[in-house]
């Protein structure tokens, strides 16, 4: 594919700055629809144009896109999961919790193994979603004058985004705990009673996916500008990562509201609790919320101290 000379994606001009007048002639002005297709740009220019694909191969070439995006999407998974997860447990994740009795024998070694087997298997879906994006079938948009609300719009629809993703991830999550189900796929999750932040994408390949669905059909049923879809893609590993770090302070007066990690253990521990991913909203309307442990001083650090003063605990920090 030849780039005309004013695309600000060419081979010898840095893609830093689009604009719309410069978009026009650009072979690529109809493909910049999508978030993926603002990475793959990126990627192709930096990296797959000049280092890996024979010329022949056009970037806007089916098969030269889905192979890119499989590439991208498990790089971009394994780096957003070992980094953060890594930041996670070293600066956040309470060691102290290695203790408990249901901490496993090498447990962040068994939870970096299942999810990074996982992950590759959980993009090939993923990455047909991805492709229809770049292929112009959401309704992702690049700019925000293309918003009808302006900026008070994206502020919207990033509000918008978390309701349903909450909301669908709830009954998903539930629908994986139904009898004929959970053993299938989602019990490997449930492994971890004290889940590290590790624990976060340990997800069966079918479970991973169901779950991380939500957030991938939202741009095919809604408006949204494709950097903050970015964006907000980048918060979910973020946020998945924080509800497995063993962290439980909350503050006070959205103790009730926001389903933080003190909730997460709880359904980790408890099974039947606590099934949504931001908010507590679902879980009272399904009847499945309750309050936590560790906020009630029966948490899983409270049994720790408890074990202790009774000297029958022998586990130390160290990773078994």
């Amino acid at each position: 594919m030849t780039r005309s000379s004013n695309c600000p994606i060419g081979i010898n001009n840095k893609p830093a700055v689009i604009t719309n007048n410069a978009l026009i002639g650009c072979p690529f002005r109809d493909a910049i629809d999508s978030t993926m297709d603002l990475v793959l740009n990126v990627a192709d220019y930096y990296f797959l144009t000049p280092y890996v694909y024979p010329t022949s191969w056009p970037e806007d070439g089916a098969l030269r896109q889905i192979i890119s995006l499989l590439v991208v999407t498990n790089l971009g998974a394994a780096v957003l999961y070992l980094g953060l997860g890594a930041i996670s447990y070293y600066f956040i994740f309470d060691h102290n919790l290695k203790k408990h009795p249901h901490y496993l024998e090498n447990q962040v070694q068994r939870e970096i193994k299942y999810a990074m087997t996982s992950l590759p298997w959980i993009s090939i879906p993923t990455v047909a979603l991805f492709f229809a994006e770049v292929r112009g079938y959401s309704k992702l948009f690049d700019n925000v004058s293309d918003c009808p609300l302006g900026w008070p719009g994206l502020f919207l629809s990033m509000i918008s985004f978390l309701l349903f993703t909450d909301m669908c991830i709830y009954w998903i999550h539930r629908f994986l705990h139904h009898k004929l189900i959970y053993k299938l796929f989602h019990k490997p999750h449930h492994i971890w009673k004290i889940p590290t932040p590790f624990a976060s994408h340990a997800f069966h390949p079918v479970d991973g996916f169901l779950q991380g669905l939500p957030y991938h059909i939202y741009p095919f049923l809604f408006p949204l500008h494709k950097v903050l879809y970015l964006a907000l893609y980048v918060f979910v590993n973020i946020w998945t990562i924080s509800i497995h770090d063993g962290d439980y302070r909350v503050p006070s007066a959205l103790t009730s509201v926001i389903n933080g990690s003190a909730h997460h253990t709880d359904h980790h521990l408890f099974f039947d609790y606590n099934y949504g991913q931001y908010f507590t909203l679902w879980d009272r309307v399904g009847r499945s919320y309750r309050h936590p442990s560790a906020l009630m001083g029966k948490g899983p650090h409270d049994l720790i101290r408890k074990l202790q003063a009774e000297g029958k605990t022998e586990k130390t920090l160290k990773d078994k």
